[in-house]
């Protein structure tokens, strides 16, 4: 099957077809035709199934027949546990609505000033993605109006529900009009999830995906130790100097690393640009034209920004900074060896970060070799039982560590843009509520 069997809107197929996709996923499939025909569903589908577009292109589909439509607020809602995953959603809506006249998204969480949001709140807008704390508040203040919207999305449910946004999400949902189409996502399909979506909405379908983690069979996958962001900078010179390397795309954990780091490369004559959230579509589009055309070999790109980027040439992917969610791991290497062919993953991690590299080979179900370069060797090699030896069980005990107890770091917030060279030790669940207004 592909998109064109899907009975999508011309502008709409036009705007997939250029970011790249023929075929449509298995929640896609199932999905979209059930959610075009008028129906309300809760599905089960994990992150890396193709779930966003599944529910993003009924949406632009929706909007592209109603192009003049008259009204205050938003036509199509999508709430979203966290400001990340918000902006990614923004980031493919806007993809997805390149040629709908008109059709314009706005994307409102913690972290970003009121008077920032409100100003793009003013205008007219068909598209909200929010948060569920950011919108409360914005409804409380009478600042958003609900009263147009036709489709409500709910991404990642389980997520919400689990960081204590229960309450928010009735209230949000019940604030639409009694004629909405509710669309529900969640990575399992527990009591809870199924309670709250029979609360919401009339007869929905049930959809169930299993999810499929890609083995990249055909990427070899490397590890990198290293002491600090000098031993860093060291290595990533090195890499890009070698004659195997062709077109790159370097992952750093913020926009302001990127843009640094594209500075830095520069100066040390390296065909590079940076991808980030910063960035407006048209800008996107040209810089992924730019590494299509080769005018750019390597490229510096934060997690949401890289999301559905399908370039065959990239022969390298480098983690300078490893993701914080596993799943972003197996995102990120698969922007190589693309169809078919053979690509190469490189990743820099501090010697904290053992437990983490654990954890994705047991994620991935591979291992991860960890090589190193001749006269660029780390002071100190981690104990790490990846070397050729498969991915580590969680059974048995583990030998106590010499190293301290890393304890809180200093400035940035929790993990902000002051961040140290090597990323958190670990992936964690959320537990227990979170505070609403950072939403």
């Amino acid at each position: 099957m592909f998109f064109d069997n899907l009975d999508l809107d011309p502008k709409v197929l036009q705007s997939i077809s250029e970011a790249g996709y023929t075929e449509p996923t298995e929640i896609q499939k199932e999905a979209i035709p059930k959610i075009l025909a008028g129906h309300s569903i809760r599905a089960s589908a994990q992150t890396g199934t193709g779930k966003t577009a599944a529910f993003l292109l009924p949406a632009m589909n929706r909007l592209a027949k109603t192009e003049h439509r008259k009204g205050k607020g938003p036509t199509v809602l999508v709430l979203a546990p966290t400001r990340e995953l918000a902006m990614q959603i923004a980031t493919q809506a806007e993809i997805y609505s390149k040629y709908l006249n008109r059709v314009k998204t706005v994307c409102v969480s913690g972290g970003v000033p009121y008077h920032k949001q409100l100003s793009k709140l003013s205008r007219p807008y068909e598209i909200l993605i929010a948060t569920p704390g950011r919108l409360i508040d914005y409804l409380t203040r009478k600042k958003i109006d609900l009263s147009s919207v036709e489709m409500v999305v709910l991404d990642e449910a389980d997520r919400m529900l689990d960081m204590g946004f229960i309450q928010p999400v009735k209230q949000i949902v019940n604030a639409t009009p009694k004629g909405r189409q509710v669309l529900l996502f969640s990575a399992t399909l527990e009591k809870k999830i199924i309670k709250l979506s029979e609360e919401l909405m009339d007869n929905p379908i049930e959809i169930a995906i299993h999810a499929k983690h890609a083995k990249h069979e055909n990427i070899q996958q490397r590890l990198h130790y290293v002491d600090d962001i000098n031993h860093k900078n060291k290595l990533l010179d090195h890499i890009l100097n070698t004659d195997e390397v062709e077109n790159t795309i370097i992952f750093t954990s913020t926009k302001r690393h990127a843009d640094h780091l594209v500075s830095e490369l520069k100066d040390k004559g390296h065909l590079s640009a940076a991808l980030h959230g910063d960035m407006n579509q048209r800008q996107r589009t040209r810089t992924i034209a730019q590494l299509k055309a080769g005018k750019i070999t390597t490229l510096v790109a934060t997690d949401v920004a890289a999301r559905g980027i399908d370039v065959q040439s990239i022969t390298h992917v480098i983690n300078f900074d490893l993701p914080y969610h596993i799943e972003d791991y197996v995102h990120r290497i698969g922007r190589t060896g693309r169809a078919g062919s053979k690509g190469i993953a490189l990743s820099f991690a501090g010697g904290r970060d053992a437990s983490l590299i654990r954890q994705i080979e047991k994620f991935t179900g591979q291992s991860i070799s960890v090589v190193e370069v001749p006269g660029l060797e780390p002071r100190k090699k981690p104990k790490q039982a990846s070397d050729s030896q498969g991915p580590r069980s969680n059974k048995g005990p583990r030998r106590p560590s010499n190293n301290k107890p890393q304890g809180p770091r200093k400035g940035g917030g929790g993990g902000g843009n002051k961040r140290s060279f090597a990323p958190k030790s670990s992936f964690q669940k959320r537990r227990g509520p979170q505070k609403r207004g950072r939403g």
